[in-house]
């Protein structure tokens, strides 16, 4: 699994993994807590997908552990969520862009890439529904977290959420729309291209794809 990673993941897990066992023995659980916290979650695509025995581009894998950082250890660790007002904004929008596009590739799984068994307009409708279920389901995740902690995850409250969410729906939007763009035959950049990397990697969950 590891020889297979990028070096930019590879590298940031080393970090990860330094700055926890640091904190740990300094005594600053709460930072060994998040850099641990923060590792394991980057690590976590690349285990599922080897236990599914699923092909992810590396490119996938490095963009997760990229996404995890920024969220947890420079957000929390580092109060970027405070020092830059359009932190929030852009990771809640990557993130949303990233889960449409998942969305759809699980749906299209679902089909085994027979475009024919459902409109490509719907198969991308149910990827965006995917994504903003994301991002409703951390909103929740949020409110959990301050009522039962303490925490100041929802920083104004119920405008920071309404404001996540609507920026989560563009986010969505964009991204099954290249899954859309994708089944069109319609080539729209890198992230176009990533599904068909994922697709054609991965023959066996798409015995009944015709290009």
């Amino acid at each position: 699994m590891y020889k297979g990673q990028a070096w930019l993941t590879l590298g940031i897990w080393a970090v990860l993994l330094l700055f926890g066992l640091d904190a740990l023995i300094t005594g600053q659980l709460s930072l060994a807590f998040i850099s641990f916290a923060t590792l394991g979650l980057a690590m976590a695509p690349a285990y599922i997908a080897k236990w599914a025995e699923i092909h992810v581009p590396r490119g996938f894998i490095a963009a997760t552990t990229v996404f995890v950082g920024m969220t947890l250890f420079l957000g929390e660790v580092h109060d970027f969520y405070d020092k830059y007002w359009w932190w929030d904004m852009v990771l809640h929008f990557g993130s949303a862009v990233g889960f449409g596009m998942i969305g759809f590739v699980l749906v299209f799984m679902m089909f085994q890439g027979d475009r024919y068994s459902a409109p490509p307009v719907a198969i991308s409708f149910f990827g965006f529904c995917f994504a903003l279920s994301v991002g409703a389901l951390w909103e929740i995740f949020e409110y959990g977290m301050d009522q039962t902690f303490g925490m100041n995850m929802q920083k104004s409250g119920l405008p920071d959420t309404m404001k996540d969410l609507m920026v989560d729906t563009v986010g969505a939007l964009i991204g099954a729309s290249f899954g859309f763009a994708y089944l069109k035959k319609q080539r729209l950049g890198s992230l176009t291209s990533a599904i068909h990397d994922f697709v054609k990697n991965n023959p066996r969950y798409f015995r009944r794809f015709r290009k």
